[in-house]
């Protein structure tokens, strides 16, 4: 069985960190919290779990902290969460089991990320991250913000989803400071920092910041292909907020320069010609949605309703608009299989019941 240090970066998180701790500490050996500048009582809950409470002055820099706090385990691997995240209880069981019997060459484990969802709590919007890491005693971490672990040796994909549980307001402008405080120091980006750069820009409605800086990192040539087809519909939604719907539609179908079209891309372009009156492009795409399959071991971000839920849903209308509306429902049924309890699947249903009588 192979030994693992949980290593933890936190700041005023006395409202969640003690669920975190809680939902994990059965599968840590080892458990090492860095403290980046708490005016709360996250340390007194932290030292709780753990007389491994360590501070860490704040630079600006989250692989920094990180590092760091890699470098104080004692134990085999390194287990990194952050403190609104939660393990569930079958995802728990799944950690347990994988301690057992993780083979020991292997270096990296990744596990699922879920991080939004729908009314009924299941996951909506899911990627997979690198979370379980050999301990080298190196600094592997890059990274200013969003930072990540680039995979190395073996890497192992597991079954384990990591939970994100938010609680409260979040400092929003914080990353995009970074971002810019790192222009003003003349930092050059790396491909992964300027694609994030541009997600920030977005995020703050600054389209026409975003749409040149989406613009410089899918020109740069050396982006991974998963950030590459999300800059790709990005730039399309920045061109959709400057009722540029055309560029729009040219953003969408770059991204199959790069890849076979993901599910997400065709809800967003069916969703183009939807909303443009032309329906039977928008039948093609979304039934082509139904056809692509899931690639989640990649480390794309994965929207769940797109391989489901939501083409199905956007067909019913789509059939609905055609004057077919046996079709229509049928489609409405696929969804149900998916969600059966949406308010929209309802709804369907008793307007087909009113629409179809003889067959209801």
């Amino acid at each position: 069985m192979v030994t693992i240090s949980l290593c933890m970066i936190v700041k005023n998180e006395q409202a969640v960190l003690a669920r975190c701790l809680d939902s994990v500490r059965e599968a840590v050996d080892e458990i090492i919290i860095v403290d980046t500048g708490s005016e709360d009582t996250t340390k007194e809950i932290a030292r709780r779990y753990t007389d491994k409470v360590l501070d860490f002055a704040w630079t600006d820099d989250f692989s920094a902290a990180r590092n760091f706090s890699f470098r104080q385990a004692g134990m085999q691997y390194c287990l990194w969460l952050d403190a609104d995240d939660v393990l569930l209880p079958d995802d728990l069981q799944k950690l347990l089991r994988l301690k057992e019997t993780l083979e020991p060459e292997v270096d990296v484990v990744t596990m699922r990320y879920h991080t939004a969802f729908d009314e009924a709590g299941n996951p909506t919007f899911v990627y997979v991250r690198e979370r379980l890491v050999r301990n080298t005693g190196e600094d592997l971490w890059r990274g200013a913000v969003h930072e990540a672990i680039t995979p190395f040796g073996v890497v192992r994909h597991s079954d384990v989803a990591v939970t994100h549980r938010k609680e409260g307001k979040r400092d929003t402008d914080r990353n995009l400071r970074i971002f810019e405080k790192m222009i003003s120091q003349g930092q050059a980006f790396s491909p992964r920092e300027q694609f994030y750069y541009a997600n920030e820009l977005y995020y703050h409605a600054r389209y026409d910041d975003a749409v040149r800086a989406y613009r410089q990192f899918l020109s740069g040539g050396q982006g991974w292909v998963e950030n590459v087809l999300e800059a790709c519909r990005f730039l399309a939604y920045c061109y959709y907020h400057l009722d540029d719907g055309e560029r729009a539609l040219g953003a969408l179908l770059s991204s199959l320069r790069y890849a076979p079209p993901r599910a997400e891309l065709c809800c967003d372009v069916g969703r183009h010609f939807l909303d443009r009156g032309r329906v039977q492009e928008a039948v093609f795409w979304y039934e082509l949605a139904l056809t692509r399959p899931r690639r989640e071991e990649e480390g794309g971000f994965a929207q769940q309703e797109c391989y489901g839920f939501l083409p199905c849903i956007q067909l019913c209308v789509c059939y609905d608009r055609l004057g077919d509306l046996v079709r229509a429902r049928e489609y409405n049924e696929r969804a149900a299989a998916f969600k059966p309890e949406d308010e929209s699947v309802l709804h369907n249903r008793a307007y087909f019941a009113a629409r179809l009588p003889e067959e209801a």
